[in-house]
């Protein structure tokens, strides 16, 4: 195809003298000999004229996408259902347990503890708790080794195995077993299920093997968990008052520092706080945040612990303007109906209080006494202790004494119990829904189970009379559902193309989207970013600028709404412009909304064709086809023996009858049937052609394959699998080029929004011996690799640039093939956007890591951080002359060992090419030379022939890049920490009781250590 380049003798413009070279001769006998091989060993216009002859008998029908949203919705809503039903009946087994079980202090019981199980002692017997636990590699638990008869016990070490209240919670649920296991039987779709108690063990069913982190420590606690503790408590508003007087130095400080962020752990999103240090005087520890209350999301609770780290002692302490703060900014918010519009709280953390401030409370909290009171009296002196307990009795609170690291957890977690009492005194059992959330704390060693869920939970309580008005909180029952499938409901071929479902949470954020990016890498490692599921709708679907879908998917509306989106594809390098049109509904009973996207044309109509299942069958069955495997034709990953079949298998067991009991999705079942029969032909006209070919001419071609709408598939090698010069292509090593759950194969997207009866060419590999590999992909139905000997700049962005002259010059070398022409020229790059052959789009990128420089990082981020971009009603593209966003180069790939990397947003740059500009020429003055250069289009491609003197240096330019720029908002900083974004309330809340016993208000037992916690090293607590 490359022969021409050896007629090209001296400059293309003849001496000094130019006049235009004959590029557009060239051009035609490139893009023409190019077309022809191509179309040969594609068979293009043979499959054209295959689907030409079948057109009379096809249905083309208009997709109803708020039928299809509403559709996928119920399905959902069933499948959620189940899992709640579930959950029920392992609550009413929990509490009919207890009920019937008498409290028995001297218990002796042997239970399978999983970090125990299956440890024998040096006389090779088992050790106590650590009985023999069969455990098998099981499918549908990501094949981790598992126990699908019996549940298991898992404890944090600070809690001890055998004291007297674990051994009876223990005892008293062994009677989920059996629960455990007929959920199982009856919903094989359930993965984990399990039951939190208040006293800190975990029973999980199916059992596992627990490990030990590297400092043999297991730090998990169930109670520390979102579920846990949205199912224990109604959202809540907070203000943490913590006292940093000269009294609180040292150890002190340390052990306030550590209750303040334990408390920040157990809030949510559905939760506000603020936090208030005093000593001589009353200061907000966020400038930012006074007077105000924040919602307690991933961000501003990150924020929060590294000022609260920062805090120093010093001055004396004056708590009454504290306390007179707080409540005036909790009755500002209540009355105001923000905030989470239920259970409102003071947590006071310090080391003594001289008087009770009986006049605060007189004033702003009785007689209704609408704000709890919760204190913390830190360290071992008891003197001003009856005035700290006073202060919580009197304010329906609880009191506790902290005198070490390691007493903080269990003391902060009473505070969950108290709030939970009205809830459990009227035995409401409200089911709760988290958000998205990766759990690699459940398998720390097991990589392939980072994988995106939501919890279902519920809380457990005590049903005795004799105990009711203290409202006893048993504990908390969940399984998880992952969202993987719940996407299953929403099959990928119904919405085309370009399409997609998503799900999102009554606070905004993603739940699932296929844009979604939760992890990153960093070195070898895949890590989860730190605000994966706090990641805003506003953030990925950026287009909605006045946030018009967002508003109203978090109002649980349904509707319809259209937009014009460019999306990024191949890693942001190149953009598609389309029309997609949103349909949104709510999914009842949860609070999430499911949004499907259907993009115009492609996505508006489904062929339907009619073919037999005999001939269908027949042409299945040729070896050169194959089916997404990631799509469901079949159901196979419920009943066992069905698990080990591909689906291509599953759907040919399910047309000859074989296995009846096979679930099959017979509407896509059908158009698989027609694409085999249509696409059938293509397998023998490949077959011979491959026979056919002569090495010396046609060498370079080495495969050709098509992909149809249903996820089918069918490819033709025409050299040795050896010879492949990018063997990932088309297998799961390289996702881009397959049919997936989340989307279609990036050749197959990319031809679809290319003028019919042209081909798209790019490059994607180069092997070894330095021979690149240009891909082919073209009408719509398929795409052929095709590799030749010359060499080809490709822009990155739907045009392939072939600069011409670097196939004779010797300067210029293979390692530049595939490099973005605005990297190696950017004098050419810079005159043709100059002259509108491409036009610069801007993108936006909310999901970004960038570096952060060793000697910032102190456990946090800096405070301009960009992570508060997260935070703003605006999004960066819609800022008005007020904001000046800063530009700094984001993270380079290659970071020193020292780099951190955190969230962030960026904006980068795309080129698009204008394909209404043919050709254009032009002289660049360089300083000492004039530089000529003439850009000619291929016809029936998306390449570009130009030729350029090579000879005349100008690097007067600078380069044209594609690099990514961090985002920093300077100016109005605080404006855009402070701004609420809409969400909705929880539907329930359950703030106070009249039956509640208020007496029960701590200071009996918090002396009292258990001995493991004294045996633990400092350090491990710290942690």
């Amino acid at each position: 195809a490359c022969s021409m380049a050896g007629t090209a003798r001296g400059p293309p413009w003849g001496g000094k003298k130019s006049r235009d070279p004959p590029v557009k001769s060239w051009a035609d006998a490139f893009g023409g000999e190019l077309y022809s091989i191509v179309t040969k060993y594609s068979g293009s216009l043979l499959l054209q004229k295959k689907y030409k002859d079948v057109e009379p008998t096809l249905k083309i029908k208009e997709v109803d996408g708020l039928e299809l949203v509403k559709k996928f919705s119920e399905q959902m809503e069933s499948m959620l259902r189940r899992k709640v039903e579930a959950v029920e009946r392992l609550v009413e087994a929990a509490e009919d347990a207890d009920l019937n079980h008498e409290y028995n202090s001297s218990l002796e019981f042997d239970y399978y503890n999983s970090l125990l199980i299956n440890e024998k002692d040096e006389n090779d017997n088992y050790v106590e708790l650590g009985d023999e636990f069969i455990l098998e590699p099981n499918e549908h638990f990501n094949n981790l080794l598992v126990n699908t008869t019996y549940s298991d016990i898992q404890l944090p070490t600070n809690v001890y195995n055998k004291d007297p209240d674990i051994l009876n919670g223990v005892y008293m649920s062994e009677a989920l077993n059996p629960i455990f296991v007929d959920n199982f039987e009856r919903d094989p779709t359930l993965t984990w299920q399990y039951f939190g108690s208040s006293t800190g063990f975990f029973r999980l069913y199916p059992g596992i093997k627990w490990l030990p982190d590297e400092n043999g420590v297991i730090s998990f606690d169930c109670r520390n968990r979102g579920w846990y503790i949205q199912a224990a408590t109604s959202p809540k508003d907070i203000v943490i008052i913590v006292d940093v007087s000269g009294s609180m130095k040292g150890l002190r400080m340390t052990i306030a520092k550590h209750t303040i962020i334990t408390i920040l752990d157990t809030l949510g999103e559905n939760d506000f706080v603020n936090i208030i240090a005093y000593n001589d005087y009353v200061h907000f520890i966020e400038p930012c945040f006074k007077g105000i209350l924040v919602q307690a999301d991933r961000d501003n609770r990150e924020h929060f612990k590294q000022l609260v780290d920062e805090l120093q002692a010093k001055g004396v302490g004056t708590v009454n303007k504290a306390l007179t703060e707080s409540f005036k900014i909790l009755r500002e918010f209540r009355d105001a109906g923000q905030g989470g519009l239920c259970n409102q709280a003071i947590m006071l953390i310090t080391d003594g209080a001289v008087e009770d401030y009986e006049a605060v409370f007189e004033k702003y909290n009785w007689p209704d006494r609408k704000v709890r009171v919760f204190t913390y009296l830190i360290g071992r002196e008891v003197t001003f202790a009856p005035n700290v307990k006073w202060i919580a009795c009197n304010n329906k609170g609880y009191y506790t004494q902290i005198s070490t690291l390691a007493d903080v957890q269990e003391n902060v977690m009473e505070y969950l119990h108290v709030l939970s009492r009205p809830m459990v005194i009227n035995h409401d059992h409200d089911i709760i829904w988290t958000e998205a959330y990766m759990d690699s704390a459940l398998f720390a060693s097991q990589a392939q189970s980072l994988l995106l869920m939501t919890t279902v939970a519920m809380p457990v309580f005590s049903k005795k009379n004799e105990t009711r008005s203290h409202g006893i909180l048993l504990g908390v029952v969940g399984s998880d559902v992952p969202l993987r499938e719940l996407l299953k409901l929403a099959p990928r071929y119904k919405l085309g193309v370009h399409g997609y479902a998503f799900l999102n949470t009554n606070n905004g954020y993603i739940l699932s989207h296929p844009d979604l990016r939760p992890l990153y890498k960093e070195g070898k490692k895949l890590k989860p970013k730190p605000n994966y599921n706090s990641v805003d709708l506003s953030e990925v679907e950026w287009e909605d600028q006045d946030e018009i879908l967002r508003t109203a998917m978090i109002n649980g509306e349904t509707g319809y709404l259209s937009m014009d989106v460019k999306v990024p594809v191949d890693k942001g390098k190149r953009v598609l412009f389309l029309t997609n049109d949103y349909f949104f509904t709510d999914i009842s009973g949860t609070p999430f909304s499911l949004g499907v996207v259907l993009s115009r044309g492609h996505g508006e109509y489904i062929l339907l064709g009619n073919t037999s299942v005999e001939e269908g069958l027949h042409d299945l069955l040729q070896p050169d086809l194959s089916l997404a495997n990631e799509w469901i034709y079949c159901i196979t990953d419920i009943d066992p023996d069905h698990r080990k079949l591909s689906q291509l298998e599953a759907v040919i067991r399910f047309l000859t009858g074989e296995e009846p009991d096979l679930e099959c999705d017979e509407e896509l079942v059908q158009e698989v049937l027609f694409d085999a029969v249509v696409t059938a032909p293509m397998e023998a006209y490949w077959t011979t052609l491959a026979l056919n070919m002569s090495m010396e001419t046609e060498a370079g071609v080495e495969m050709a394959f098509l992909g149809t709408r249903a996820g089918l598939m069918r490819s033709a090698l025409y050299v040795g699998s050896e010879k492949l010069s990018n063997r990932k292509f088309l297998t799961r090593k390289d996702k881009e080029s397959i049919f997936t759950m989340d989307h279609f194969p990036l050749w197959y997207r990319r031809a679809a929004e290319h003028p019919p009866g042209s081909f798209i060419y790019s490059i994607v590999s180069e092997d070894d011996s330095g021979n690149l590999s240009l891909n082919t992909r073209g009408e719509k139905r398929k795409f052929f690799p095709y590799s030749f000997q010359c060499h080809a700049y490709p822009n990155p962005f739907i045009a392939t640039l072939a600069q011409w002259e670097l196939l004779r010059s010797s300067l210029m070398s293979w390692h530049l093939t595939g490099k973005f022409l605005g990297a190696v020229d950017g004098s050419v790059m810079t005159q043709l956007l100059n002259m509108g052959m491409f036009k610069k789009v801007t993108m936006y990128d909310y999901q970004a890591m960038c570096k952060i420089p060793y000697h910032h990082h102190s456990g946090a981020r800096p405070l301009l951080s960009p992570i508060y971009a997260f935070l703003a009603a605006g999004r960066c593209p819609r800022y008005g002359p007020l904001t000046l966003p800063v530009l700094v180069p984001a993270a380079a790939h290659k970071h020193k060992k020292h780099d951190t990397l955190q969230p962030c947003d960026t904006e980068y740059p795309v080129f698009v090419y204008e394909p209404a500009i043919k050709e254009t020429n032009g002289l660049i003055e360089c300083g000492d030379c004039q530089k000529m250069f003439v850009a000619q289009q291929i016809a029936s491609s998306n390449l570009l022939l130009l030729v350029t003197d090579a000879a005349c240096d100008c690097n007067i330019f600078p380069p044209v890049l594609l690099d990514a720029k961090e985002v920093k908002y300077i100016l109005l900083l605080c404006d855009r920490m402070r701004s609420q974004k809409l969400r909705r309330r929880p539907d329930t809340c359950h703030a106070f009781h009249p039956e509640e016993n208020a007496q029960d208000c701590g200071g009996a037992a918090e002396l009292s250590v258990s001995l493991t916690l004294l045996l633990l090293p400092l350090a491990l607590l710290l942690r």
